[in-house]
């Protein structure tokens, strides 16, 4: 199991950053909010395609096309960190 934490300087993440989860069965995003929060787990055999987008300068966004949940966005991490995420989640599928 792996687990990434957006850095709290990236928009969107300053006060509770989203934290992307890789284990055995799929990967899990977790959205914390002030009372509660959204959290959402994708099964390997769900997910259909991984983009991820990494500007010159600035956090990067990992996108997860999945049938079911459609398309899921996290942004806030570094290049290297997305470029993790993909590979772990190739290894996977």
């Amino acid at each position: 199991m792996k687990t990434f934490t957006a850095s709290r300087l990236s928009e969107g993440n300053k006060t509770f950053p989203i934290k992307i989860i890789i284990d055995n069965k799929g990967v899990t995003i977790k959205h914390p909010g002030l009372f509660g929060g959204n959290e959402e787990m994708v099964p390997f055999t769900r997910i259909a395609k991984v983009d991820v987008d990494t500007p010159l300068i600035g956090y990067s966004t990992i996108i997860i096309h999945s049938t079911g949940h459609g398309e899921i966005r996290a942004h806030g991490f570094t290049k290297a960190e997305v470029n993790e995420m993909k590979e772990l989640m190739f290894e996977k599928i």
